[in-house]
Formats: structure tokens, C-alpha cells, sequence
């Protein structure tokens, strides 16, 4: 097996390739980990591979905010520049000028 390397970040502001969404990523797995049945539920033509990145993003599109779980060869970069609504970006996330979002650390008291 070869090894895999991510394409982009946590932090990193993305978009899904076919599907009006766009997100934050906030964890990758190195290749597919989810379950058999959310996998099938994808229909065949548009399945992805599962020996790729997949990653973890609070994403929204123009009705609702959500968590999403996405193949690397569906994402884009998203250069919209444009803020991103999803709460658990600002409870997470700070934004920096570059327009990429940096985890917040634990406070510990």
C-alpha cells in the first residue's frame, strides 16, 4: 500500500465538488472510516474511492449548517473568501488573515 498524504488541512475552507455546500475542515482520516451503510448509500455511479483522504467538515450550504463526511477527489478549495456561518466554526476556529482557520486551544483551568 502507498502511502497517503492529505491534500488539505484542518482549518482549511473548502467546497464539495458536485453539491452546492462548503465547509471547514475540522479531521481527516487517511482513508475511508465510516460505516458499510453510509458508504452504500451513495449511489454507485458517483461513489468514491475508499483509499483516499476523507475528511470531517462543519459545513453548511444555504439552508442549514451540519457536519459532513467527504472524499478528497470531491473537494475544492473555496477562494470565495466569504464568512462562514456554521456555530461550531466560531466555538472551534479562529480565523486568520491567510483565510484559514486556526484551532482554538483548551482552556484549562
Amino acid at each position: 500500500m502507498r502511502e497517503r498524504f492529505a491534500k488539505y488541512q484542518i482549518g482549511q475552507v473548502v467546497r464539495h465538488r458536485v453539491f452546492p455546500f462548503r465547509g471547514v475542515i475540522f479531521d481527516v482520516d487517511p482513508e475511508f472510516a465510516n460505516t458499510e451503510e453510509w458508504w452504500n448509500s451513495i449511489p454507485a455511479e458517483v461513489r468514491p474511492s475508499k483509499d483516499q483522504p476523507f475528511y470531517h467538515l462543519y459545513a453548511e450550504n444555504a439552508e442549514s449548517a451540519y457536519v459532513a463526511y467527504v472524499s478528497e477527489q470531491n473537494l475544492l478549495p473555496d477562494e470565495s473568501g466569504d464568512p462562514l456561518r456554521h456555530p461550531a466554526v466560531m466555538l472551534n476556529f479562529s480565523p486568520d488573515t491567510s483565510g484559514i482557520y486556526r484551532p482554538k486551544t483548551l482552556q484549562t483551568h
